[in-house]
């Protein structure tokens, strides 16, 4: 029977606690006593002369005593390493749910309910004379909280099902036999048990598979390593791994796989990508030796079969890029096998697709999530893995590349043939693959337009991990990372390369502009929009080309040197996009307000006027704005590749920045501490509510836009953001009088009126030169 919510809950752990301590004094005890048999009556019956029956009977009845003591002791100490790690796991976890339940979940308001099966769900109960209406996001922490409640439960039923069976093979089914299975800890026997599960292989019920994907879940991410060393060792080596995932990708994903063996499948994906990741860290207690980075690069241009007379193979690194698009990967790992796939995809873009099923639905789906490609590809998974390993991307892209054999071998003393990654990737001639099986996909024009961008959307993800030091979908309230100057160039680079060369991210679906074909990687402007918004400091200082030493306009960490005029036409191409319009709309607003706030209600010695120092404040932002509102309309009217609906679906889903920006303006006061905990109270909220609006304003009318393109919509929201920004200073300031404060707002909205417009031109001026 499952564990239930209220069992967790109610359950009294000081008797475990208790059983815990009488088993450790049974533990010394026979071990005292194992000793003494050893020492004394074994060792005395080897030495006596028997002679007669007792030289049989006798000395095997010592001989067995003896061993049967040591056995107690063995069974005793296995009992209580179990009972221990059992007992000091659930403490933590139901401790954790009570401060979910009496704590947050009373704080706002929700109730909790048992719904058995190892379940609870959480509601707001009726009051009476409420309308029983919730914001957006009282929804959202209802499902979080939730959502958490029931993790929580699983893994405490996790760890009662493994020290159940834990405790039932030490004591074994022989009552009058002691010493079985011996478990130095629980770790010990969850990880056996996941080995044994692994070995039915694609013959495991979809039971035994979710119990699988619950041991790897929940142990995954031990810190010193452990299980997730144990658990691929238990596998055998490189290639059993990949034949194990290899079958059970293909298990799950073949025509009739059900939905529940889909979902299962996908999970395992993601849990032994994770467990991977910690296996193969070498600064962990426990790791996988440090030969396996060699054996799975040799074994990556190698077919891998797992079935007796097997036809079709896959390569080894189609199979391995299923597992490496999940886990933090440590740079020594991962960066040899991203730079052998890179180089092997750039001397044959097809070597890896010349084996994938033709016309037919995803049959080898080595990327069971099925997110930017089926996984024939292995260029698209290893740089999704560089997405989530922001000290290996960053590595990968500022180090100097190391040329590789075919084999996985470095070939000491051979230039690869280009200087970095980025210029590689960005080269006019690299060459992207269609990573799909969907039938006919090249005679469907939009299916392969679609997958071409899944290569350049994962280049973009790793750029993101590259320059934030953060994974590319961290979790929004992810506290912030300083940028060091390896990032800061790289993101020099970027701006350079794209503000160089616009056309490599041009998206054009009108099909009627002569030489405005779309480029390649289009599909990577929703993570150069992210990569702006992080470095707003820095994107912000270049505009009206401040100076390096100003406090103004702060950088987090080192500062990138960017040069205006490829500024200005990396974010005119960059903004059509709507995700990155959002993601750098919300930026500069967050940061244009922590601004102002800090003109008005900071110590200064300067000695121009403070409606000066405020429209100087507003006006870089204001001019972002412009650029923003002449490529939003870009991409609507001319390029016909979004629509102002998909403009302003995009900004809810981008407001992480409003804290994560206002965070990191707490470093030039001292105060930086993690988002999670920040005083943002005083602008955040109200922030938010005013981006929403000036997105959803920013539009431009087709028949103005034709006539002129005057962009007085745009325009509009950026004096009002200006104004909105003095406001939420004036918030923490009494001692501005309603003259001084009206002159102030009057500044920042003379200003910001023509900066926008500033920016509104400068995309197509900076194109002259």
């Amino acid at each position: 029977m499952a564990l239930t919510f209220t069992d967790l809950v109610e359950v009294d752990l000081g008797k475990l606690a208790n059983a815990v301590s009488d088993w450790k004094k049974a533990v010394g005890g026979l071990k005292k006593s194992a000793e003494s048999a050893r020492s004394g009556l074994q060792r005395k019956s080897d030495s006596a002369r028997w002679a007669g029956v007792n030289a049989t009977v006798t000395r095997e009845f010592v001989a067995k005593t003896a061993k049967e003591i040591s056995d107690l002791h063995t069974e005793a100490d296995s009992i209580y390493q179990v009972l221990e790690d059992g007992h000091t796991q659930l403490e933590s976890l139901q401790k954790q749910m009570k401060t979910a339940v009496h704590g947050d979940a009373a704080e706002l308001g929700i109730r909790v309910e048992d719904i058995g099966g190892g379940r609870a769900r959480c509601f707001f109960p009726h009051v009476r004379g409420d309308s029983d209406e919730r914001t957006q996001d009282q929804l959202d922490q209802r499902q979080e909280l939730e959502d958490r409640i029931n993790r929580i439960l699983a893994h405490a039923a996790e760890i009662d099902a493994s020290v159940a069976r834990a405790l039932a093979r030490s004591h074994g089914s022989d009552p009058h036999d002691a010493g079985h299975s011996r478990y130095a800890s629980l770790n010990d026997a969850e990880a056996e048990h996941a080995v044994e599960l692994a070995r039915k292989g694609d013959k495991m019920s979809d039971a035994e598979l979710r119990e699988l994907n619950e041991l790897l879940r929940f142990n995954a991410g031990e810190q010193d390593g452990e299980f997730a060393t144990e658990f691929y060792q238990g596998l055998g080596d490189p290639e059993k791994t990949l034949q194990f995932y290899a079958a059970m990708s293909i298990d799950g994903t073949s025509g009739d796989a059900s939905r529940t063996r889909l979902d299962a499948v996908q999970d395992l994906q993601k849990y032994m990508g994770y467990t991977l990741a910690n296996a193969t860290d070498p600064d962990h207690a426990h790791h996988l030796p440090d030969d396996w980075g060699a054996q799975f690069r040799r074994l990556g241009t190698q077919q891998i079969g797992w079935e007796r007379g097997q036809w079709n193979k896959p390569y080894g690194y189609q199979v391995l890029g299923g597992l490496l698009r999940y886990g933090t990967y440590d740079p020594r790992f991962i960066n040899p096998i991203a730079e052998h796939i890179t180089q092997l995809h750039k001397k044959d873009p097809y070597f890896f697709l010349s084996n994938k099923p033709a016309g037919n639905p995803d049959t080898y789906g080595f990327n069971p999530s099925g997110k930017l490609g089926s996984g024939n590809d292995p260029l698209n998974s290893v740089l999704e893995s560089l997405g989530h390993s922001p000290e290996a991307a960053t590595k990968f892209f500022t180090g100097t590349p190391t040329a590789y054999n075919e084999d996985g071998t470095v070939k000491k003393g051979v230039d690869p043939g280009f200087t970095s990654y980025l210029d590689l990737f960005t080269d006019k001639d690299f060459e992207w693959t269609v990573d799909t099986n969907a039938t006919n996909v090249l005679a469907d024009e939009d299916k392969s337009k679609a997958a071409l961008t899944f290569g350049p959307q994962a280049l973009g993800h790793a750029l993101e991990a590259a320059t934030t030091g953060r994974p590319y979908d961290s979790d929004a309230s992810a506290d912030a990372v300083k940028h060091t100057e390896a990032q800061s160039q790289l993101v020099s680079d970027i701006v350079n390369k794209f503000g160089g060369a616009p056309e490599l991210i041009r998206h054009n679906e009108n099909g009627d502009l002569d030489g405005e074909e779309s480029g390649p990687l289009y599909g990577l402007r929703g993570s150069l929009g992210d990569i702006t918004a992080e470095y707003m400091g820095d994107f912000q200082r270049t505009m009206y080309d401040e100076e390096p030493s100003s406090d103004l306009f702060p950088t987090f960490g080192a500062p990138a040197d960017l040069e205006a005029n490829n500024v200005a036409r990396f974010l005119g191409e960059v903004g059509q996009d709507p995700d990155a319009y959002s993601s750098i709309t919300t930026a500069q607003q967050a940061y244009t307000a922590d601004v102002v706030d800090h003109v008005i209600n900071g110590p200064s010695h300067s000695t121009a006027s403070l409606d000066g120092r405020v429209g100087a404040a507003v006006a870089p932002g204001s001019a972002i704005a412009g650029i923003m509102s002449d490529a939003r309309a870009h991409a609507i009217y001319q390029y016909h590749t979004a629509s102002d609906t998909e403009f302003n679906e995009a900004a809810a889903e981008k407001q992480k920045w409003v804290n994560r920006i206002l965070g990191m303006g707490l470093e030039k006061v001292g105060e930086r501490v993690p988002i999670a905990g920040a005083p943002l109270e005083w602008a955040s909220e109200d922030i938010q509510e005013s981006i929403m609006k000036s997105i959803e304003q920013d539009t431009s009318d087709e028949a103005e836009t034709e006539a002129g393109e005057e962009y007085g919509n745009g325009r509009k929201t950026a004096v009002d953001s200006a104004r909105a920004a003095v406001d939420h200073a004036l918030v923490n300031n009494n001692g501005i009088d309603p003259d001084t404060a009206d002159d102030l707002r009057r500044a920042a909205r003379t200003s910001a009126g023509h900066s926008h417009s500033d920016g509104a031109q400068w995309k197509s001026e900076s194109s002259k030169h």
